[in-house]
């Protein structure tokens, strides 16, 4: 009898997690690096096909107002730290190859969260959050799984930079043969395929494409004859191609029979680029007509205009995001709580949030709970928004400022900073307090250290750390942008 009783007992119990887990939705949040904001279907791209993106906008939240940060490194932190870069260093660019510093190892980033939660959790792709001593790597910050490269640029055959590799797999290299956004896709699908039904995950998918080289499969180039320039051709066939595996990805849920309890989110990590000196250090494209759009948004990655913070974004649940197209305001910022909330899980770990939880907009079109947007706080220049203002200032001698009404003029044609002297004062204390606030920029104190030449990677060796590059080197004025710190 006390047998039978201990049986029955452990088979609620088990029943009971089951069902728990079963109230937990399996997350596959899905990044794209550097893509146009009108380079998708659903918002308006007639000559890039993006078919599988353009369903799952069209069956879910379509969002017009997603921001990001302006470049990759700030934004992926946002993401994962449910808190502006400002706060930990990281706002200024993106972490250089030969660079030694990495996300602050006191946050507590959403991975840690969710598993804490019993989530399992893997990142598939990119990181560009520390490569330099294994303690940055996503292994040692909550994820369970990692495939893909530590750093920002590679290329997309060799899978490295400088002829440095730049591709992992648990932490141990790996050299295999393939397109990275193919072998992202089918590492994806296997993932998927591997989990168990009763268990929810996390799975932060973090493709590298389109972001520079520009290189794409040929069939893939060969699909869009009709675009006569070679850079935008190639660049749709990589957009295409990414297009393709996030599809792979979806059915793959769907044959798995997880696709009813799978919340699927997609967005960039930053506007299209539209200035050479912010696509990347592997090639000069000074001469080179670079293929994003951004529809009518103004400028692009690398700028606090619209161009390079609002990006394409989409979120999908069959049965718990209704078909609609979402206005109200969120940050990527605003991931962390949200995804907290979903997965019943504690944030008490965290260092205070920026972010909001914004489920109730992404899922019923509700009025976002963000009323103020902070766009970046730098030593040279910072953006705010409240409400529809926007303000942008750069604190560079000469300075200037711009102000925005972004309901009657989201194009930035109109600067009313002449007219409204109280609204910019208001807005220009705003970021002075949150400039008293700010960290030290890490990559201005790392260029000041080691200069502005370009070097090979840093990469972890095998004991964890390697050396500041032996070169002697430090970040190119290319990589991913030094250069003229007072543009907008």
């Amino acid at each position: 009898m006390k047998h039978t009783l201990i049986l029955s007992l452990l088979g609620i119990a088990l029943a009971s997690a089951a069902a728990h887990a079963a109230d937990k939705p399996n997350i596959v949040h899905i990044v794209a690096d550097d893509l146009g904001w009108k380079d998708v279907g659903f918002n308006g791209c007639t000559d890039i096909k993006t078919p599988n993106l353009d369903a799952l906008a069209a069956g879910g939240a379509k969002f017009t107002q997603f921001y990001v940060q302006p470049m990759c490194t700030p934004t992926r932190a946002a993401l994962l730290t449910g808190r502006y870069p400002f706060r930990y260093g990281l706002q200024t660019i993106v972490i250089p190859g030969p660079a030694d510093y990495g996300l602050d190892t006191s946050e507590w980033l959403l991975p840690q969260c969710l598993k804490e939660a019993g989530y399992e959790t893997a990142i598939i792709g990119k990181w560009h959050l520390g490569h330099a001593d294994t303690k940055y790597w996503p292994k040692q910050r909550g994820f369970d799984y990692q495939y893909g490269a530590m750093i920002g640029e590679l290329d997309y055959y060799t899978h490295s930079d400088a002829g440095v590799l730049d591709w992992f797999r648990n932490n141990k290299p790996v050299k295999e043969q393939g397109y990275t956004t193919q072998l992202i896709g089918n590492d994806a699908v296997k993932y998927i395929n591997q989990q168990d039904p009763k268990k929810p995950f996390y799975l932060y998918l973090a493709f590298n494409a389109p972001h520079t080289p520009y290189q794409a499969p040929k069939d893939y180039v060969d699909r869009y004859p009709n675009i006569e320039d070679l850079t935008r051709r190639t660049y749709a066939g990589m957009v295409t191609c990414l297009d393709d595996e996030i599809g792979r990805v979806v059915a793959a849920l769907d044959k798995k029979g997880l696709r009813d309890n799978s919340l699927v989110i997609f967005h960039s990590d930053n506007g299209g680029t539209k200035n050479a000196m912010f696509a990347g250090q592997m090639a000069d494209l000074s001469k080179t007509k670079i293929p994003c759009d951004n529809g009518s948004y103004r400028d692009g990655k690398g700028s606090l205009f619209e161009g390079g913070c609002r990006v394409a974004a989409c979120a999908n649940w069959p049965g718990h995001i209704k078909p609609q197209t979402v206005d109200g305001t969120m940050h990527a910022v605003d991931i962390y709580p949200t995804f907290a909330a979903l997965a019943g899980a504690s944030i008490a770990k965290c260092k205070p949030l920026d972010g909001v939880n914004v489920w109730d907009t992404i899922a019923e079109g509700k009025p976002s709970p963000r009323s103020e947007v902070i766009y970046n706080v730098e030593p040279f220049r910072g953006g705010v928004r409240q409400g529809n203002w926007k303000l942008i200032w750069r604190t560079l001698i000469p300075t200037s400022v711009d102000l925005y009404d972004l309901a009657e003029d989201p194009y930035e044609k109109n600067n009313l900073a002449a007219a409204h002297p109280d609204k910019v004062a208001t807005m220009q204390d705003r970021l002075n307090a949150l400039g008293k606030e700010s960290a030290k920029p890490l990559a201005l104190s790392y260029v000041a250290r080691v200069g502005l030449a370009h070097g090979k990677p840093n990469m972890a060796s095998e004991d964890g750390k390697s050396p500041v590059s032996t070169d002697g080197h430090g970040p190119s004025i290319t990589d991913e942008g030094v250069g003229d710190l007072d543009i907008p």
